[in-house]
Protein backbone atom coordinates (compact mmCIF):
# COMPACT_ATOMS: atom_id res chain seq x y z
CA UNK A 1 0.00 0.00 0.00
CA UNK A 2 2.80 2.45 0.94
CA UNK A 3 4.77 1.58 -2.18
CA UNK A 4 1.71 2.15 -4.35
CA UNK A 5 1.07 5.51 -2.62
CA UNK A 6 4.57 6.84 -3.28
CA UNK A 7 4.63 5.41 -6.81
CA UNK A 8 1.43 7.27 -7.72
CA UNK A 9 2.74 10.43 -6.01
CA UNK A 10 5.94 10.30 -8.05
CA UNK A 11 3.96 9.77 -11.25
CA UNK A 12 1.80 12.77 -10.31
CA UNK A 13 4.84 15.00 -9.70
CA UNK A 14 6.36 13.93 -13.02
CA UNK A 15 3.06 14.75 -14.72
CA UNK A 16 3.04 18.22 -13.08
CA UNK A 17 6.61 18.93 -14.17
CA UNK A 18 5.78 17.74 -17.66
CA UNK A 19 2.72 19.98 -17.72
CA UNK A 20 4.81 22.99 -16.65
CA UNK A 21 7.42 22.24 -19.28
CA UNK A 22 4.76 21.96 -21.98
CA UNK A 23 3.15 25.19 -20.73
CA UNK A 24 6.47 26.99 -21.07
CA UNK A 25 6.87 25.71 -24.63
CA UNK A 26 3.33 26.71 -25.56
CA UNK A 27 3.86 30.17 -24.05
CA UNK A 28 6.94 30.83 -26.19
CA UNK A 29 5.82 29.00 -29.32
CA UNK A 30 2.91 31.29 -30.23
CA UNK A 31 2.12 34.99 -30.39
CA UNK A 32 -0.57 35.82 -27.86
CA UNK A 33 -2.96 38.68 -27.32
CA UNK A 34 -2.49 40.42 -23.99
CA UNK A 35 -6.10 39.99 -23.01
CA UNK A 36 -6.17 36.22 -23.87
CA UNK A 37 -7.19 34.26 -20.76
CA UNK A 38 -5.16 31.19 -21.73
CA UNK A 39 -2.10 33.41 -22.29
CA UNK A 40 -2.49 34.97 -18.85
CA UNK A 41 -2.87 31.48 -17.30
CA UNK A 42 0.32 30.14 -18.88
CA UNK A 43 2.18 33.37 -18.11
CA UNK A 44 1.15 33.21 -14.44
CA UNK A 45 2.40 29.65 -14.24
CA UNK A 46 5.67 30.64 -15.89
CA UNK A 47 6.17 33.58 -13.50
CA UNK A 48 5.27 31.54 -10.40
CA UNK A 49 6.83 28.23 -11.36
CA UNK A 50 8.09 27.26 -7.88
CA UNK A 51 4.80 28.21 -6.23
CA UNK A 52 2.87 26.18 -8.82
CA UNK A 53 4.99 23.10 -8.13
CA UNK A 54 4.43 23.46 -4.37
CA UNK A 55 0.68 23.95 -4.76
CA UNK A 56 0.24 21.06 -7.17
CA UNK A 57 2.47 18.78 -5.09
CA UNK A 58 0.66 19.64 -1.86
CA UNK A 59 -2.75 19.15 -3.44
CA UNK A 60 -1.75 15.85 -4.99
CA UNK A 61 -0.19 14.58 -1.78
CA UNK A 62 -3.26 15.60 0.25
CA UNK A 63 -5.74 13.95 -2.11
CA UNK A 64 -3.72 10.74 -2.38
CA UNK A 65 -3.10 10.64 1.38
CA UNK A 66 -6.80 11.03 2.20
CA UNK A 67 -7.75 8.43 -0.41
CA UNK A 68 -5.31 5.80 0.83
CA UNK A 69 -5.96 6.64 4.49
CA UNK A 70 -9.67 6.00 4.04
CA UNK A 71 -8.86 2.85 2.05
CA UNK A 72 -6.58 1.62 4.85
CA UNK A 73 -9.30 2.26 7.43
CA UNK A 74 -11.67 0.30 5.23
CA UNK A 75 -9.17 -2.59 5.13
CA UNK A 76 -9.04 -2.55 8.94
CA UNK A 77 -12.82 -2.87 9.06
CA UNK A 78 -12.64 -5.75 6.59
CA UNK A 79 -9.99 -7.53 8.69
CA UNK A 80 -12.10 -7.04 11.85
CA UNK A 81 -15.13 -8.56 10.11
CA UNK A 82 -12.97 -11.42 8.84
CA UNK A 83 -11.66 -12.07 12.36
CA UNK A 84 -15.25 -12.41 13.56
CA UNK A 85 -15.87 -15.03 10.87
CA UNK A 86 -12.60 -16.69 11.91
CA UNK A 87 -13.87 -17.11 15.47
CA UNK A 88 -17.07 -18.81 14.32
CA UNK A 89 -17.19 -22.59 14.38
CA UNK A 90 -19.18 -22.88 11.17
CA UNK A 91 -17.41 -23.40 7.85
CA UNK A 92 -17.41 -19.87 6.42
CA UNK A 93 -15.21 -18.58 3.60
CA UNK A 94 -13.43 -15.26 4.20
CA UNK A 95 -13.35 -12.96 1.18
CA UNK A 96 -11.18 -9.83 0.91
CA UNK A 97 -10.09 -7.31 -1.76
CA UNK A 98 -7.16 -8.14 -4.03
CA UNK A 99 -4.82 -6.05 -1.88
CA UNK A 100 -5.47 -8.42 1.05
CA UNK A 101 -5.36 -11.72 -0.84
CA UNK A 102 -2.40 -13.05 1.15
CA UNK A 103 -4.19 -12.30 4.42
CA UNK A 104 -7.34 -13.89 3.01
CA UNK A 105 -5.49 -17.11 2.15
CA UNK A 106 -3.84 -17.30 5.58
CA UNK A 107 -7.04 -16.56 7.47
CA UNK A 108 -8.99 -19.14 5.47
CA UNK A 109 -6.24 -21.67 6.20
CA UNK A 110 -6.37 -20.78 9.89
CA UNK A 111 -10.16 -21.08 9.77
CA UNK A 112 -9.98 -24.54 8.22
CA UNK A 113 -7.33 -25.65 10.73
CA UNK A 114 -9.41 -24.34 13.64
CA UNK A 115 -12.58 -26.08 12.41
CA UNK A 116 -10.67 -29.33 11.81
CA UNK A 117 -8.96 -29.19 15.21
CA UNK A 118 -12.27 -28.47 16.93
CA UNK A 119 -13.85 -31.43 15.15
CA UNK A 120 -10.95 -33.73 16.06
CA UNK A 121 -11.04 -32.54 19.68
CA UNK A 122 -14.78 -33.15 19.81
CA UNK A 123 -14.37 -36.63 18.34
CA UNK A 124 -11.56 -37.44 20.81
CA UNK A 125 -13.66 -36.19 23.69
CA UNK A 126 -16.59 -38.29 22.53
CA UNK A 127 -14.40 -41.38 22.21
CA UNK A 128 -13.04 -40.76 25.71
CA UNK A 129 -16.56 -40.40 27.11
CA UNK A 130 -17.68 -43.57 25.34
CA UNK A 131 -14.61 -45.37 26.65
CA UNK A 132 -15.32 -44.29 30.23
CA UNK A 133 -18.90 -45.54 29.86
CA UNK A 134 -17.62 -48.88 28.54
CA UNK A 135 -15.06 -49.17 31.34
CA UNK A 136 -17.67 -48.30 33.95
CA UNK A 137 -19.90 -51.02 32.54
CA UNK A 138 -16.97 -53.47 32.53
CA UNK A 139 -16.03 -52.59 36.11
CA UNK A 140 -19.54 -53.25 37.32
CA UNK A 141 -19.58 -56.75 35.80
CA UNK A 142 -16.56 -58.25 37.64
CA UNK A 143 -17.43 -56.29 40.78
CA UNK A 144 -20.90 -57.85 40.82
CA UNK A 145 -19.35 -61.30 40.38
CA UNK A 146 -16.83 -60.69 43.17
CA UNK A 147 -19.56 -59.57 45.56
CA UNK A 148 -21.72 -62.55 44.60
CA UNK A 149 -19.03 -65.20 45.07
CA UNK A 150 -17.77 -63.63 48.31
CA UNK A 151 -21.35 -63.63 49.61
CA UNK A 152 -21.64 -67.35 48.80
CA UNK A 153 -18.34 -68.07 50.54
CA UNK A 154 -19.45 -66.06 53.56
CA UNK A 155 -22.91 -67.63 53.81
CA UNK A 156 -21.99 -71.25 53.07
CA UNK A 157 -19.43 -71.86 55.81
CA UNK A 158 -19.76 -75.63 55.35
CA UNK A 159 -19.08 -75.50 51.59
CA UNK A 160 -16.98 -78.42 50.32
CA UNK A 161 -13.27 -77.53 50.01
CA UNK A 162 -13.20 -78.24 46.25
CA UNK A 163 -16.11 -75.90 45.62
CA UNK A 164 -14.62 -73.25 47.93
CA UNK A 165 -11.31 -73.41 45.99
CA UNK A 166 -13.20 -73.08 42.71
CA UNK A 167 -15.18 -70.05 43.86
CA UNK A 168 -12.08 -68.47 45.36
CA UNK A 169 -10.22 -68.88 42.04
CA UNK A 170 -13.09 -67.33 40.08
CA UNK A 171 -13.23 -64.43 42.54
CA UNK A 172 -9.48 -63.89 42.20
CA UNK A 173 -9.71 -63.83 38.38
CA UNK A 174 -12.51 -61.28 38.56
CA UNK A 175 -10.45 -59.19 41.00
CA UNK A 176 -7.49 -59.20 38.58
CA UNK A 177 -9.83 -58.10 35.80
CA UNK A 178 -11.14 -55.31 38.00
CA UNK A 179 -7.58 -54.23 38.79
CA UNK A 180 -6.73 -53.99 35.09
CA UNK A 181 -9.79 -51.84 34.41
CA UNK A 182 -8.96 -49.49 37.27
CA UNK A 183 -5.41 -49.21 35.91
CA UNK A 184 -6.91 -48.10 32.60
CA UNK A 185 -8.80 -45.34 34.39
CA UNK A 186 -5.54 -44.17 35.98
CA UNK A 187 -3.88 -44.33 32.56
CA UNK A 188 -6.48 -41.97 31.10
CA UNK A 189 -6.02 -39.55 34.00
CA UNK A 190 -2.22 -39.57 33.76
CA UNK A 191 -2.29 -39.02 30.01
CA UNK A 192 -4.59 -36.01 30.32
CA UNK A 193 -2.69 -34.36 33.20
CA UNK A 194 0.99 -35.04 32.64
CA UNK A 195 3.49 -33.49 30.26
CA UNK A 196 6.06 -35.98 29.03
CA UNK A 197 9.60 -34.86 29.94
CA UNK A 198 12.59 -36.74 28.54
CA UNK A 199 15.78 -37.59 30.41
CA UNK A 200 18.12 -38.80 27.68
CA UNK A 201 21.22 -40.97 27.86
CA UNK A 202 23.01 -43.54 25.72
CA UNK A 203 21.04 -46.80 25.78
CA UNK A 204 22.02 -50.40 25.06
CA UNK A 205 19.07 -51.05 22.75
CA UNK A 206 19.79 -54.75 22.25
CA UNK A 207 19.72 -55.40 25.99
CA UNK A 208 16.50 -53.35 26.38
CA UNK A 209 14.69 -55.37 23.69
CA UNK A 210 15.90 -58.71 25.09
CA UNK A 211 14.82 -57.65 28.58
CA UNK A 212 11.34 -56.66 27.33
CA UNK A 213 10.96 -59.97 25.50
CA UNK A 214 11.81 -61.80 28.74
CA UNK A 215 9.33 -59.67 30.72
CA UNK A 216 6.55 -60.55 28.27
CA UNK A 217 7.31 -64.28 28.35
CA UNK A 218 4.70 -65.13 31.07
CA UNK A 219 1.96 -63.20 29.27
CA UNK A 220 2.81 -64.61 25.84
CA UNK A 221 3.18 -68.18 27.06
CA UNK A 222 -0.44 -68.25 28.24
CA UNK A 223 -1.55 -68.36 24.58
CA UNK A 224 1.49 -70.20 23.22
CA UNK A 225 3.05 -67.04 21.78
CA UNK A 226 6.72 -66.09 21.97
CA UNK A 227 8.96 -63.15 21.10
CA UNK A 228 12.24 -63.37 19.16
CA UNK A 229 14.80 -60.54 19.11
CA UNK A 230 17.00 -60.06 16.02
CA UNK A 231 19.50 -57.25 16.58
CA UNK A 232 23.28 -56.69 16.84
CA UNK A 233 24.50 -56.74 20.43
CA UNK A 234 26.38 -53.45 20.04
CA UNK A 235 23.27 -51.52 18.94
CA UNK A 236 22.88 -48.27 20.88
CA UNK A 237 20.59 -45.26 20.73
CA UNK A 238 20.36 -41.90 22.50
CA UNK A 239 17.10 -41.35 24.37
CA UNK A 240 15.09 -41.73 27.55
CA UNK A 241 15.35 -45.42 28.56
CA UNK A 242 12.16 -45.46 30.62
CA UNK A 243 10.07 -43.74 27.97
CA UNK A 244 11.43 -45.84 25.08
CA UNK A 245 10.85 -49.02 27.09
CA UNK A 246 7.24 -47.88 27.43
CA UNK A 247 7.03 -47.38 23.65
CA UNK A 248 8.18 -50.93 22.86
CA UNK A 249 6.13 -52.34 25.75
CA UNK A 250 2.95 -50.72 24.43
CA UNK A 251 3.59 -52.12 20.95
CA UNK A 252 4.29 -55.58 22.37
CA UNK A 253 1.06 -55.43 24.40
CA UNK A 254 -0.79 -54.68 21.17
CA UNK A 255 0.94 -57.58 19.40
CA UNK A 256 0.22 -59.94 22.31
CA UNK A 257 -3.46 -58.94 22.38
CA UNK A 258 -4.20 -59.25 18.67
CA UNK A 259 -1.74 -61.93 17.49
CA UNK A 260 -3.01 -65.46 17.00
CA UNK A 261 -2.25 -68.23 19.51
CA UNK A 262 1.06 -70.01 19.01
CA UNK A 263 2.54 -67.25 16.83
CA UNK A 264 5.97 -65.64 17.10
CA UNK A 265 6.42 -61.89 17.52
CA UNK A 266 9.57 -60.85 15.63
CA UNK A 267 11.52 -57.89 17.05
CA UNK A 268 14.10 -56.73 14.51
CA UNK A 269 16.44 -53.80 15.07
CA UNK A 270 19.16 -52.34 12.85
CA UNK A 271 21.09 -49.14 12.23
CA UNK A 272 21.41 -47.27 8.93
CA UNK A 273 23.32 -43.99 8.85
CA UNK A 274 22.33 -41.95 11.88
CA UNK A 275 18.98 -43.74 12.41
CA UNK A 276 18.00 -46.86 14.31
CA UNK A 277 14.92 -48.79 13.17
CA UNK A 278 13.02 -51.22 15.39
CA UNK A 279 10.36 -53.35 13.68
CA UNK A 280 7.91 -55.38 15.79
CA UNK A 281 5.95 -57.78 13.58
CA UNK A 282 3.14 -60.14 14.48
CA UNK A 283 0.63 -62.12 12.48
CA UNK A 284 -2.85 -60.71 12.13
CA UNK A 285 -3.92 -57.89 9.88
CA UNK A 286 -5.19 -54.39 10.55
CA UNK A 287 -7.64 -53.01 7.94
CA UNK A 288 -6.08 -50.31 5.79
CA UNK A 289 -8.78 -47.80 6.71
CA UNK A 290 -7.85 -48.16 10.40
CA UNK A 291 -4.07 -47.88 10.07
CA UNK A 292 -4.23 -44.07 10.10
CA UNK A 293 -6.34 -44.04 13.28
CA UNK A 294 -4.57 -46.52 15.55
CA UNK A 295 -2.21 -43.83 16.91
CA UNK A 296 -5.09 -41.57 17.97
CA UNK A 297 -5.77 -41.47 21.70
CA UNK A 298 -8.78 -43.44 22.95
CA UNK A 299 -8.95 -45.37 19.66
CA UNK A 300 -9.44 -49.12 20.03
CA UNK A 301 -9.38 -51.69 17.26
CA UNK A 302 -11.57 -53.95 19.37
CA UNK A 303 -14.61 -51.87 20.29
CA UNK A 304 -16.28 -54.68 22.22
CA UNK A 305 -17.58 -53.34 25.50
CA UNK A 306 -16.34 -56.20 27.62
CA UNK A 307 -13.27 -57.24 25.65
CA UNK A 308 -10.37 -58.50 27.71
CA UNK A 309 -7.94 -57.41 25.00
CA UNK A 310 -9.30 -53.95 24.34
CA UNK A 311 -7.34 -51.43 26.42
CA UNK A 312 -7.95 -47.77 27.04
CA UNK A 313 -6.82 -46.88 23.54
CA UNK A 314 -3.88 -44.83 24.86
CA UNK A 315 -0.89 -47.14 24.43
CA UNK A 316 -0.07 -46.37 20.80
CA UNK A 317 -0.99 -42.69 21.17
CA UNK A 318 1.49 -42.32 24.05
CA UNK A 319 4.09 -44.29 22.07
CA UNK A 320 3.73 -41.88 19.14
CA UNK A 321 4.10 -38.83 21.40
CA UNK A 322 7.26 -40.22 23.01
CA UNK A 323 8.83 -41.14 19.66
CA UNK A 324 8.01 -37.70 18.24
CA UNK A 325 9.64 -36.02 21.25
CA UNK A 326 12.77 -38.05 20.50
CA UNK A 327 12.83 -36.64 16.97
CA UNK A 328 11.81 -39.93 15.42
CA UNK A 329 8.69 -41.39 13.86
CA UNK A 330 6.44 -44.42 14.29
CA UNK A 331 4.13 -46.01 11.76
CA UNK A 332 2.33 -49.27 11.07
CA UNK A 333 2.00 -51.39 7.93
CA UNK A 334 -0.21 -54.38 7.26
CA UNK A 335 -0.14 -56.73 4.28
CA UNK A 336 -3.33 -58.64 5.05
CA UNK A 337 -1.56 -61.47 6.89
CA UNK A 338 0.69 -59.66 9.36
CA UNK A 339 1.20 -56.24 10.92
CA UNK A 340 4.53 -54.47 11.47
CA UNK A 341 5.12 -51.47 13.72
CA UNK A 342 8.27 -49.52 12.85
CA UNK A 343 9.98 -47.11 15.25
CA UNK A 344 12.76 -44.92 13.82
CA UNK A 345 15.01 -43.06 16.26
CA UNK A 346 18.15 -40.90 15.90
CA UNK A 347 21.28 -42.64 17.16
CA UNK A 348 22.89 -39.46 18.41
CA UNK A 349 21.74 -36.38 20.29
Amino acid sequence: MIIKFFAILIVFIIAVVAFLFISSIILRQFIWQEENALYRFFRWIDEHLFLTIILCGTAGFTVLFIYYWRKTLGFIDIVVEASEILSEREDGIIEMPNELKQIEVRMNQAKQDAVRNARLASEAEQRKNDLIIYLAHDIKTPLTSIVGYLSLLDEARDMPPEQRVKYTGITLDKAYRLERLIDEFFEITRYNLQTIVLSKEHIDLWYMLVQLADEFYPLLSLSGKSAAVHAPEDLRVYGDPGKLARVFSNILKNAAAYGSDGSVIDITASAAGDTVSVVIKNDGAIPQDKLASIFEKFYRLDSARSSDTGGAGLGLAIAKEIVTLHGGRIYAESDGASTAFTVELPIYS
